[in-house]
């Protein structure tokens, strides 16, 4: 089970992605999103919490900056998910990556650490706090196609 933080190539793209954070609210619904257009082929994608949260605007917000929704969707906890069932699990919190190796021990499932920051922690103006939410947006969008998309 792999735990590090290395990017192996784009050829290695596997079949279903999971991307888990603490409350599937902001980091990996964002992450879900962001792959449905960067992710070639049909790679099946999730996104769960550990917990699970509430939907939050801001990502509505930035995500549609892009021309990107996430429709009707609501958080997930990693409870309601089966498994053993994703090739690769990719954590974005602390929280949520010690959980999951807990969690998937024993199970054949890559897990990649992609630690985000937690835009939740800026305080200002409405623009100051979208645009944290911008740069994770712009951080996820940027790892995601180094790791898995088109060559």
């Amino acid at each position: 089970m792999g735990a590090g933080t290395a990017l192996p190539s784009a050829s290695a793209a596997p079949s279903s992605i999971l991307f888990v954070c603490g409350m599937n609210a902001i980091r990996s619904p964002m992450a879900e999103c962001l792959a449905r257009q960067i992710v070639p082929g049909k790679v099946y994608l999730a996104s769960a919490g550990v917990k699970r949260g509430e939907r939050d605007p801001f990502v509505d917000a930035v995500l549609a900056e892009e021309g990107l929704s996430l429709a009707e969707r609501q958080p997930k906890e990693l409870e309601e998910l089966g498994d053993g069932y994703f090739d690769l699990v990719v954590t974005l919190t602390p929280l949520a990556h010690h959980t999951v190796l807990e969690r998937m021990r024993g199970f054949s499932v890559d897990v990649e650490y992609w630690p985000m920051p937690d835009p939740t922690l800026v305080r200002g103006t409405r623009e100051q706090i979208l645009d944290a939410y911008r740069d994770v947006r712009e951080r996820l969008k940027r790892r995601i196609a180094e790791r898995f998309g088109r060559e």
